[in-house]
């Protein structure tokens, strides 16, 4: 049986969102953020691993309550960093449910505010992993690009240039291996991680609508784009 892991990030603290409330509990279309991110992975995924800041899970278990939210979800306590977080996320799946590992299991990591991830892309990032293909949405840019400091900068060229996304999708070993490294500041992303370990990386192109909430202005955004 192949098992469909999604860890979902969600431990940030918004701090770009001018709230109080972080990001991915903000509400869109009348639901935090957080649920839609979860639903977008129903049913394609078998285990479902939210990972959140320790001082947020009562809160977050309150609003499941009143919201009347009741997609089977595992929560575990995130860390100081994403990296941390995933890692947390990893070592829970390894206790819990070790017994996927002897199985063909794949392990997506998806960012908690990103709640319009496309089903389709995620079901077909599921099945490249299952080929053995480490895999990762991404959007060729569409702006002219330039590298550089605000005094001192060149124009590149932006035919291979790509915009990343989540999620992210690898064979379970591979993942869990690649998060026994050591912290580094040049792991911006899960796909870093398992590159540093000398595997390839393969592009799945998406689309703009998977719209990482991030300001104020993307709440908006993202009610146009599920009106549609």
């Amino acid at each position: 049986m192949a098992n469909n892991i999604v860890i979902i990030v969600a431990g940030g603290i918004g701090s770009r969102m001018q709230s109080d409330i972080p990001k991915q509990y903000l509400l869109l279309e009348g639901r935090p953020v957080l649920m839609h991110t979860i639903e977008a992975f129903v049913p394609m995924a078998t285990q479902i691993i939210v990972v959140l800041h320790a001082e947020m899970e009562k809160y977050w278990t309150t609003l499941c309550q009143n919201h009347q939210f009741n997609i089977p979800h595992d929560i575990v306590h995130g860390g100081s960093t994403r990296f941390q977080s995933v890692k947390n996320g990893l070592i829970y799946f390894k206790n819990k449910y070790s017994e996927m590992l002897l199985h063909n299991t794949i392990i997506a990591v998806h960012d908690g505010a990103r709640p319009l991830a496309d089903k389709i892309l995620i079901t077909k990032s599921f099945e490249m992993a299952h080929k053995g293909k480490a895999n990762i949405l991404a959007i060729p840019s569409t702006n002219s690009i330039r590298h550089g400091t605000i005094g001192n900068s060149k124009t590149m060229k932006r035919d291979n240039i790509w915009l990343i996304q989540t999620p992210q999708t690898f064979p379970s070993q591979l993942l869990i291996n690649a998060y026994e490294q050591d912290e580094q500041p040049d792991f911006t992303d899960d796909a870093s991680v398992v590159e540093k370990m000398g595997s390839s990386i393969y592009l799945l192109e998406s689309n703009h609508k998977n719209i990482k909430i991030t300001f104020p202005e993307d709440i908006e955004i993202a009610q146009i784009y599920l009106k549609k």
